[in-house]
């Protein structure tokens, strides 16, 4: 589930500023996306709510405790159950454990992964930069996912400019190229959440100097 992150999409732009690149949005702050929204993705970033996540796992003792109120004293001096409820849903059920990250995929299907990010990372930039008719500066096509391997991948994706510095107000074609581009077979969200949890790394930057951009590039866009 991606949502390509620029001041249109998001109800909450303010959210967007920048002090240094690449900007990162998981576990700093909440974006809230702007117009019509499938339910799975509303529901998925409802999930990244840590104090949803740690009330669920508590709702059976607070069921247990109204049901059978004689046990409602005991339960509520328990907070080290309670601890050990949350540990668990957060650790084993939404995450997967440490030992196990590094089998989720081999090293080198990784490695093509990633270099197959970084080519396609860069197409798209190049073409934002020769749209823009950028001649100097540098692009960062910034890709970053929810730490949650247990539940269907979440990913930020944005540009963002070292002029500013800032997140690129993109329009909607520029939005559309990036949705076509990025994650088509062989390459998608799935692999690069299951590469992401192997080397534990959430976020991937991928930069362009608008120096780099060729000339047919820059003519495909002027006729585009």
């Amino acid at each position: 589930m991606m949502l390509i992150v620029t001041p249109d999409t998001v109800r909450n732009p303010e959210a967007l500023k920048v002090r240094q690149l690449p900007r990162r949005f998981f576990k700093r702050v909440t974006l809230i996306p702007r117009g019509r929204v499938s339910v799975g993705l509303a529901l998925r970033i409802m999930a990244e709510f840590q104090v949803l996540r740690y009330m669920l796992p508590l709702l059976p003792v607070v069921a247990i405790g109204l049901i059978w109120t004689n046990t409602a004293l005991a339960l509520s001096q328990a907070p080290l159950l309670m601890f050990l409820l949350i540990w668990w849903v957060e650790m084993r059920l939404l995450r997967v454990p440490a030992g196990r990250r590094r089998a989720l995929i081999d090293p080198d299907a990784a490695a093509r992964g990633l270099d197959l990010l970084e080519v396609r990372g860069r197409a798209v930039l190049a073409r934002v930069a020769a749209t823009r008719g950028m001649r100097v500066g540098q692009l960062h096509l910034v890709v970053e996912q929810s730490e949650l391997g247990r539940l269907p991948p979440l990913t930020y994706v944005s540009v963002q400019s070292e002029d500013g510095p800032e997140v690129v107000a993109l329009d909607p074609s520029e939005r559309a190229q990036i949705a076509a581009a990025l994650f088509q077979p062989p390459l998608d969200e799935r692999l690069l959440h299951r590469i992401n949890q192997a080397e534990d790394v959430f976020l991937r930057d991928v930069v362009l100097d608008a120096r780099q951009v060729s000339a047919h590039a820059r003519l495909a866009a002027a006729l585009a």
